[in-house]
């Protein structure tokens, strides 16, 4: 039983649209630029991968306890406007997406939670926020704990797969990069292990994910990424 959204053509897409908008503004807010000038009076873009992520709130602190308090941040910029999406387009929050499309008389609702997880990891990969802070356009982030959080309101069986991949991967090779990498890659293949009609949105998003890790997946090929890359000027920027 879907939420509050009509089956017309234009009422999807008015909704998507709107639930798009919505969650860009949402993963936009810069939270680890917003801690760290508080805590260390510091611009985090400054320091470590120059990206306003959780880790470089790590490495710009030194701080562990920190670090979590960012990564929830932007994991619930992921998790809040997928879990409303999800809602109003096919009710419920904890089935998963794919099965929802299926039992749902009409498929196409399922682009609004969908058009909510792109919004999301976009906002924090390109932060509207951050463009007027700094005055110029550039990729912010990576989007892994928003896009994180996206996926545990949107499919908490994509979500596992992912962290369970993505930690195995820096536990065996000791790189957080390769975990990264992936993880993003784990998505799409998910996808289609489970045999989920939304395959092709996951092949995207894995991709998307993937592209902003790309420059610096290429340096750890060629021998330039640190392992364990935690601390501040350990590591390139990127």
């Amino acid at each position: 039983m879907s939420g509050e959204i009509g089956h017309g053509p234009s009422a999807v897409a008015l909704a998507a649209t709107g639930c798009l908008v919505i969650a860009y503004m949402i993963g936009s807010i810069p939270w680890a630029y917003i801690i760290v000038r508080l805590v260390a009076h510091e611009d985090v873009t400054e320091h470590g991968s120059g990206n306003i992520g959780a880790m470089n709130v790590r490495r710009t602190t030194g701080s562990w306890s920190w670090f979590v308090v960012a990564m929830v941040a932007d994991a619930l910029k992921g998790v809040l406007p997928v879990a409303l999406a999800k809602w109003m387009a096919l009710g419920g929050l904890i089935t998963p997406l794919g099965v929802a499309m299926s039992r749902a008389g009409d498929r196409a609702l399922a682009i609004v939670p969908m058009a909510a997880v792109a919004g999301a990891v976009l906002g924090h990969n390109y932060s509207c926020w951050m463009t007027l802070i700094k005055r110029r356009f550039s990729r912010t982030g990576k989007g892994l704990a928003t896009g994180a959080g996206a996926l545990l309101a949107y499919d908490w069986r994509y979500f596992a797969a992912v962290v369970v991949v993505g930690l195995a991967t820096i536990a065996i090779t000791r790189y957080m990069m390769a975990g990264q990498v992936a993880a993003s890659l784990t998505l799409p293949v998910a996808a289609i292990v489970l045999r989920s009609p939304d395959w092709a949105f996951a092949l995207a998003m894995g991709a998307l994910v993937y592209g902003a890790h790309h420059k610096r997946f290429v340096g750890l090929l060629k021998g330039k990424e640190p392992k364990f890359y935690i601390h501040d000027r350990g590591g390139p920027r990127g």
